[in-house]
C-alpha cells in the first residue's frame, strides 16, 4: 500500500505544478489592465505606476509566476486587490460554508442515488427499474436554478417552512443552519443523485452477471447478503471515483445555486472576483480547487485500492 501511495503522489505533484502554471498564465491573458482599472477615473500615471510596482505587474510573466508560486508554497495566496485582505483569509472564511454545503449535498446524493441504483439493477426490467430511471432522467434534466426557484416558491413563500435565502453559522444556531442549507443541499444533491444512480446501476448490472455471483446464488446465499457482501464491494470502484469527482466539483463552488440561495461560498467569491478583476483572489480560489481535486482523486485511488486489493498492483 505504501508503494501504491508513493506512485500516486509522484503523479499528483507534477499535476499540481502544471495546473498552477496554466492557472497563472491564463489569468494574465485576460484582456484589460488591472492597474488602469484600479487607478480610478482620473487614471493618474503615478498611481498606475505605484499599483504596478506594488503588485509586481511591471515584472515579466516568469518572474511574476515565480513570486506567486513561492508565496503559495509558503501559504501566501496573495492579497485581494479589491478587498485589501489576504486571499488565504477569504478562503478560510468561505471554505467552511462550501464544505458544509458539499457534504450535505453528497449525503443527499448517496442516500438517494446508490440505493436507487442497486434497486434498479436488482429489479431490472420491472416497474421499479422504470420508475428509478425516470427519476434519474428528471434529476439530470431539471436545471438547478429552476428547481431552486420552485423550491423557494413552495417551501418559503407558500408554506413558510424554510428561509428563502441566506446563511446561518452552525455555531450560532444549528437548527437554523440546517434549515437554511436544506434547499440548496437538496438542489445540488438531486442532480448528483441522478448521476450516481445511473453509474451504480451500470456497475451492479455488470457484477450481478458475473460467475461468482451466480455461484453464490446457487449455493443459497440470501439476496441481501449477496448484494451487500459480494456484489456491491466489487461494483464500488466507479462509484467511489465518481463520488470523489462530484465532491470536488461541489467544493469548487456551485455558482448558480449559491447565487439563487445567497449562500456566501466559493462560487459567489469567484464570481465577484472575476467581475472585479481581482486576479489574486481568482488564482487563489482556483489553485485551492485544483489541489482539492488532486487530493480527492488520491483519496479515491487509496479507497478503491483498499476495497479491491488487485488495484494495488496496477
Amino acid at each position: 500500500m505504501l508503494r501504491f501511495l508513493v506512485q500516486r503522489l509522484a503523479l499528483a505533484i507534477p499535476t499540481l505544478v502544471i495546473a498552477s502554471m496554466i492557472i497563472f498564465t491564463l489569468q494574465q491573458l485576460l484582456p484589460g489592465d488591472t492597474a488602469t482599472a484600479l487607478s480610478g477615473e482620473e487614471r493618474d500615471p503615478e498611481v498606475i505606476a505605484f499599483i504596478r510596482q506594488k503588485y509586481h505587474l511591471d515584472q515579466p510573466l516568469p518572474v511574476r509566476y515565480a513570486l506567486w508560486a513561492g508565496g503559495v508554497l509558503q501559504g501566501d495566496l496573495g492579497e485581494s486587490i479589491r478587498l485589501q485582505k489576504p486571499v488565504i483569509d477569504l478562503v478560510i472564511e468561505k471554505l467552511p460554508v462550501t464544505l458544509e454545503l458539499a457534504c450535505l449535498a453528497m449525503l443527499v446524493a448517496l442516500v438517494i442515488g446508490v440505493p436507487m441504483g442497486i434497486l434498479s439493477a436488482v429489479k431490472r426490467g420491472t416497474a421499479a427499474d422504470t420508475i428509478a430511471n425516470g427519476i434519474a432522467l428528471w434529476g439530470l434534466s431539471v436545471p438547478n436554478f429552476w428547481l431552486g426557484i420552485l423550491m423557494i416558491l413552495l417551501f418559503s413563500v407558500q408554506l413558510g417552512w424554510l428561509p428563502a435565502s441566506g446563511y446561518v453559522s452552525p455555531f450560532e444556531s444549528l437548527s437554523e443552519n440546517l434549515r437554511s442549507m436544506a434547499m440548496p443541499a437538496f438542489v445540488l444533491g438531486n442532480a448528483i443523485a441522478a448521476v450516481m444512480m445511473r453509474h451504480t446501476r451500470a456497475a451492479m448490472l455488470g457484477v450481478l452477471g458475473s460467475d461468482y455471483v451466480r455461484t453464490a446464488r446457487a449455493k443459497g446465499v440470501s439476496p441481501l447478503r449477496l448484494i451487500l457482501r459480494h456484489a456491491l464491494p466489487n461494483a464500488a470502484i466507479p462509484i467511489i471515483t465518481l463520488g470523489a469527482l462530484e465532491f470536488g466539483q461541489l467544493l469548487s463552488g456551485a455558482v448558480l445555486t449559491e447565487q439563487v440561495f445567497s449562500v456566501p461560498g466559493f462560487g459567489k467569491l469567484m464570481v465577484d472576483a472575476v467581475f472585479n478583476r481581482d486576479y489574486a483572489t481568482v488564482q487563489g480560489v482556483v489553485i485551492c480547487t485544483a489541489t482539492t481535486y488532486v487530493l480527492l482523486n488520491l483519496a479515491a485511488d487509496l479507497l478503491a485500492a483498499f476495497v479491491n486489493p488487485k488495484l494495488r498492483r496496477a
